[in-house]
């Protein structure tokens, strides 16, 4: 069983300011793309990893950030879609993975995640089909609908998903295929899985594995860097 990592980094940054992607801005004295990059390549586990990302950006990445830096394990640099499902299925199609091979979904601008839950995480998926990263909800969450609270959602059944997120190469593969042809889109790939009935495992995620889309985050992630919360090997 091989191990594939798509990374789809094909968005284009409009939560933070400035001609720089998201992905490219620094974090250390390193692009945060590339910081995710090189955190996936030290994992044992991964075979290959295969970076999505707009058509205009494809030269630029596979010359400055995979070539310049030396990352490992670069399987393809893959044109990305017009939204992010796009994109994953474009990955899929392309990086080459067998059926019982698993697929690791992660974001470019996640790069903290726990390299511990990694391993277990992959054995989950091809055990179970398909399995995620999350953490419990910590602030009370209410339903809201015209400017008026319509309900206060339960707070123990509520957790935030985070990536990667870990499939087994013909469930995901099929069930992009279904919500294709169906012209469902879903908030992340696991929700597919959902869409199609299938079952999605869990296990505990970390509280600094952010997402860098917004200014803070970019402060809050260099912070945590600097005063050493985090480590990027």
């Amino acid at each position: 069983m091989n191990v594939h990592v798509l990374v789809p980094a094909a968005g284009s940054g409009s939560r933070l300011s400035g001609d720089i992607r998201k992905q490219y801005l620094e974090l250390g004295d390193q692009p945060v793309l590339v910081r995710t990059l090189a955190r996936l390549a030290a994992l044992p586990q991964v075979t290959a990893i295969h970076l999505i990302v707009p058509e205009e950006d494809v030269a630029f990445c596979r010359s400055d950030l995979v070539e310049h830096y030396q990352l490992d394990k670069i399987g393809a640099v893959i044109v990305g879609g017009d939204e992010r499902q796009d994109s994953v299925r474009n990955g899929l199609e392309a990086c080459g993975a067998a059926s019982q091979d698993v697929i690791l979904v992660h974001d470019g601008v996640r790069p903290f995640f726990p390299q511990e839950q990694i391993g277990p995480l992959v054995q989950l998926a091809a055990i179970e089909g398909a399995a995620l990263l999350a953490i419990p909800a910590q602030d009370t969450i209410k339903e809201v609908f015209d400017g008026r609270v319509r309900s206060t959602l339960d707070r123990r059944l509520l957790w935030q998903v985070q990536t990667p997120q870990a499939f087994r190469c013909d469930r995901i593969r099929e069930a992009h295929r279904r919500a294709h042809a169906g012209g469902y889109t879903g908030t992340d790939d696991a929700s597919l899985i959902e869409w199609c009935g299938w079952p999605v495992a869990v296990l505990p995620g970390h509280q600094y594995n952010i997402k860098i889309t917004t200014p803070a985050d970019l402060v809050l992630a260099r912070a945590l860097l600097e005063c050493g919360e985090v480590s990027l090997t």
